[in-house]
Formats: C-alpha cells, structure tokens, sequence
C-alpha cells in the first residue's frame, strides 16, 4: 500500500515539477542566457522531404519531416530530474531526523551476540542465526 501511495504521489509531483521547471526556472534562465530556450533547441540531422535544412522551432522542424536531435529537450529533462532528487533528498533527510531516538529513551533494540544483527529488545531467539539469547532483560 505504501508502494502504491508513493507511486501516486510521484506522479503528482512529477507533474508539478514540469511545471515548475517550465514556467518558473527556465524563463529567469532564458533571461540571463538572451532569451535562450533550451525546449527549441535542437540540431537537423536529415533535411526535410523538400530540402530545407534550416527551422526556427522544433515543431517547425518536425511538421516539415526532418529528423532532429533534440538536446535541449534533454537539458530540460535533467533539469526536472534534478529538482525532484534534491526534493526527495530533503524529504527523506527531513524524516530520518523526524524518527531518530530522544536521547535518553530506552532501546528497543540489542545485538545478538552470535551474527550481531539487530533484533528486538525482548527476543528470547535471534530469528537471524536462531540462537537462544536466553532471558529477555527485565522492563524497569
């Protein structure tokens, strides 16, 4: 379930990133570069059916039949790519420190002394290597 939430959520926020990278980042970028569009650049690999090599846009390019090489379309994508990962980074951090342990608090967790993997505190048998860790410490 928390899989399918997240994919859900993913999407969403997919959507909302194109847009924010499409209508808020990349006019202020296009400003600074003189009007620079990175969405309409591309390079003509083969010419048009009627030879014409030369196109201001690339829907231009593309009704006319020329094959393109659409980087700026790429550098775009990376862009998008970029905001969600560092999105997602501090998310993720934001929650980490959210479940970190009170100082203090008591553990819930021990080592077996055999594989040393984490179990919980009142495991009787490491569920890991199944040894018997004996009696559980007593709750104070």
């Amino acid at each position: 379930m928390d899989l399918a939430i997240g994919v859900i959520i993913g999407a969403a926020f997919g959507g909302i990133v194109s847009s924010l990278v499409k209508d808020i980042i990349m006019p202020p970028i296009g400003l600074i570069t003189g009007g620079l569009d990175f969405t309409n650049k591309f390079i003509v690999l083969k010419s048009a059916k009627d030879g014409t090599t030369s196109f201001d846009t690339l829907d231009a390019a593309t009704k006319a039949g020329a094959v393109t090489w659409n980087y700026g379309n790429f550098i775009t994508l990376i862009i998008n790519f970029l905001i969600v990962a560092i999105s997602i980074f501090l998310v993720v951090r934001m929650l980490n420190r959210m479940k970190k342990p009170k100082p203090g608090a008591p553990p819930v967790a021990k080592d077996c002394p055999i594989c040393t993997m984490s179990i919980p505190i009142n495991a009787k048998r490491c569920p890991h290597c199944t040894s018997e860790l004996g009696a559980a410490p007593a709750r104070a």
